[in-house]
């Protein structure tokens, strides 16, 4: 952050030479000096935000709340944005260090600040003194929303435990989740009330930040009072120790909970978008040039001036870093590793610009299925890619695209058989998904016609081409036996350092993290106007939700360069279902998805239609609890020269996702359980 974290640490570690006992330590800061000074406020609340549960580089689902950068990747939660060769690509149904303990942490310097920084109000101007208040709410609120998210009703610590306490003082039960987010809602709208309109310094928090987070906690939880009774059982139980509803809503008025959020989601959004102090960032866009389209939105992920910012995590070379470049870079860039965010095709075909078969899946064939018909030929790989809405294109590397002014040469293999070229295998559904290319007679016969490559460097198998040898999988890959390079037949783009002088490397990365953006809360003001409308609700504010829905999605998608809505959206499933999918095209890589997939309640298998953001079967990519991802794999073609494209399962270290409907809130930490007469574990836990 901003605020440099260094004040703290150079406050905190300050070492004296004094070797007197009877005199107190230096370096033991009181609260008349952090709490009647502005620069002794920095310094505490530099401290709060330090620990606060922001999603980011330092972020990896499968661990936690660890601010660890090893191995960073985004996407790769089952959301089906991206896949990574390593044990942290999984479902998102736990996190190795719960986010409890530091929790309650934060939650204690929130609480002594909002307790004790009015015996120091004299020391501040009114607004100053009322703006770090502020601080303490919206901190608080983050603090139980992220717990909120996870757990759903937990113990609400809304003011310091004290030690020694008579007995029992320091028992707090967990409240239902509807308390709970009620408190969320309570603080963010105390945050509201005292933050002033514009951050006083940069790593401040404001009055439409806070909206713009509330905004997102209640659309969270509107969806859940809503979506959980969609789920078999309802997805709702009482603790055993206390009989209080932690998990689920009231049968009763879950409904009436629901819409209750959904006004708080729409209203708090609605009001950052009337004020007018953020806009979508168009700095480099042009209408009718997709060029122009697809630098501005790379442009706009580094750009901290960004009119569309509205909270970021900054950080500055040395002081503060990280390691995204170090492991989710092209092959040829890795230091020490690459290919930690590999985007695949089902991903790829959220997006407008490719031919499609008549189930909607990309198009690879002449036939009306890719088992009929002769592969499609293309001159160069990007000539597959022409028509791509350029956000898809600013998101993910295509083969044959360029990046740090070289070209990213992307193969699976080499074919040196007869043209057309009929599908390589006959059979491309779930249940031969662990069927791999160097499984086909035409890799294993004496007289092959397909290579393949194992691995990088000297090991790789070479053809005559044109006269030349070349690489079987070219510069970058896939390796079959070796998930370094891309497993999916695309790297990702997005976060990452676009200078060629870069040189990626631990702890070399400064890219600033946008937490909230003004296109969150565009789409948050869409999907919570539409649930609204679907539940026959009139406008909290007054505007036409639909009309703010459908020009919130329209400039969206103008600035991705995607077609426009010829008409209003609808207040029915299929203008829900508009608003999800673009939320998930537009959102994605930023640890949204994940989240969004679990309030809609459309992870576990029964509902799992409504997983991509509209309706798909299932059965076209999962069985039961289980399911998987599909790349797309570019071939060259030594007759012709030209290149064909196979789309199947992703087969380089192949990874299979699963998800339980039980996975929807993550275990209480069995110590805290064990240790308390009042803290239930999760009911059929």
């Amino acid at each position: 952050m901003k605020i440099r974290i260094i004040l703290l640490l150079f406050s905190l570690v300050y070492i004296s030479s004094c070797t007197d006992l009877d005199v107190s330590p230096p370096n033991v800061i009181g609260d008349e000096t952090l709490m009647t000074s502005e620069s002794g406020m920095d310094v505490y609340i530099a401290g709060m935000y330090s620990k606060m549960p922001f999603e980011d580089f330092k972020y990896m689902a499968q661990w936690g709340v660890e601010y660890n950068s090893w191995l960073g990747s985004l996407g790769i939660e089952g959301t089906g944005e991206a896949v990574n060769r390593d044990g942290i690509s999984s479902a998102f149904t736990g996190e190795r260090t719960p986010y409890w303990g530091r929790a309650f942490g934060l939650l204690r310097e929130a609480n002594y600040l909002l307790e004790k920084l009015p015996e120091y109000a004299d020391a501040f101007p009114e607004v100053t003194y009322n703006h770090y208040l502020g601080e303490a709410y919206f901190v608080r609120a983050v603090v139980f929303s992220a717990m909120a998210r996870r757990f759903g009703g937990v113990p609400l610590v809304t003011s310091v435990l004290r030690y020694p306490s008579d007995e029992g003082e320091l028992e707090i039960p967990r409240s239902t989740e509807e308390e709970t987010w009620d408190q969320v809602l309570a603080d963010y709208n105390q945050a509201v009330e005292l933050l002033q309109p514009t951050s006083p310094k940069v790593g401040y928090s404001n009055k439409y930040v806070a909206l713009s987070f509330k905004s997102e906690a209640m659309l969270y939880a509107g969806s859940v009072a809503k979506y959980n009774e969609t789920v078999p059982g309802r997805l709702t139980g009482t603790g055993l120790k206390t009989g209080v509803r932690v998990i689920g809503f009231d049968e009763a008025t879950a409904q009436e909970t629901s819409v209750r959020y959904f006004k708080e989601a729409y209203a708090a959004a609605n009001e950052v978008i009337n004020k007018g102090q953020y806009a979508l960032y168009t700095r480099k866009w042009a209408p009718n040039d997709p060029e122009a389209q697809y630098q501005n939105m790379v442009d706009m992920f580094s750009d901290v001036t960004s009119t569309e910012n509205i909270y970021v995590k900054q950080y500055d070379f040395p002081v503060a870093t990280h390691g995204y470049d170090a492991y989710s870079a092209p092959f040829i860039f890795k230091a020490p590793l690459s290919a930690g965010t590999c985007p695949t095709l089902d991903f790829l075909e959220l997006f407008e610009g490719f031919d499609r078969y008549p189930d909607g899946t990309i198009k690879v064939t002449n036939g009306a299925t890719n088992t009929e018909g002769d592969y499609l030929m293309y001159d160069t790989p990007m000539e597959f890619f022409e028509d791509a809405e350029p956000r898809l294109r600013a998101y993910v590397i295509f083969p044959g695209d360029m990046f740090k002014n070289q070209e990213i040469e992307i193969r699976a293999g080499v074919y040196t058989g007869s043209e057309p070229i009929k599908p390589l295998f006959n059979d491309y559904s779930y249940a031969t998904a662990e069927t791999r290319y160097q499984q086909l007679p035409a890799y294993t016969q004496a007289n092959k016609n397909l290579f393949l490559s194992a691995r990088e460097g000297g090991s790789q198998e070479l053809v005559t081409f044109q006269g030349e040898q070349i690489t079987a999988a070219g510069a970058n890959g896939p390796f079959f036996n070796n998930g370094e390079s891309t497993l999916t037949g695309f790297y990702g783009r997005k976060w990452l350092n676009t200078d060629p002088s870069f040189e990626a490397g631990e702890g070399r990365s400064s890219q600033h993290f946008i937490l909230m953006r003004y296109a969150d809360v565009l789409l948050n003001a869409a999907e919570a106007g539409v649930e609204l409308a679907l539940a026959g609700e009139a406008s909290p504010d007054g505007s036409d939700m639909l009309q703010v829905a459908t020009a919130g999605i329209n400039a969206i998608r103008e600035r991705a360069g995607a077609t426009l809505l010829t008409g209003m959206l609808t207040s029915d499933i299929e203008g829900r279902n508009i608003v999800r999918k673009e939320r998930r095209k537009e959102l994605a890589l930023e640890h949204k998805t994940k989240w969004d997939l679990r309030r809609w309640r459309v992870q576990h298998y029964e509902e799992r239609d409504g997983f991509w953001g509209e309706t798909r079967d299932k059965e076209d990519f999962s069985m039961n609890s289980r399911y998987r991802f599909r790349g797309l794999y570019p071939f060259l073609s030594t007759e012709s020269g030209k290149y064909f494209f196979d789309a199947r399962f992703q087969w380089v270290s192949l990874k299979t996702f699963e998800y339980n409907i039980i996975d929807y809130y993550f275990a209480i930490p069995a110590g805290e359980v064990s240790k308390s007469p009042v803290i239930d574990q999760q009911p059929n836990r």
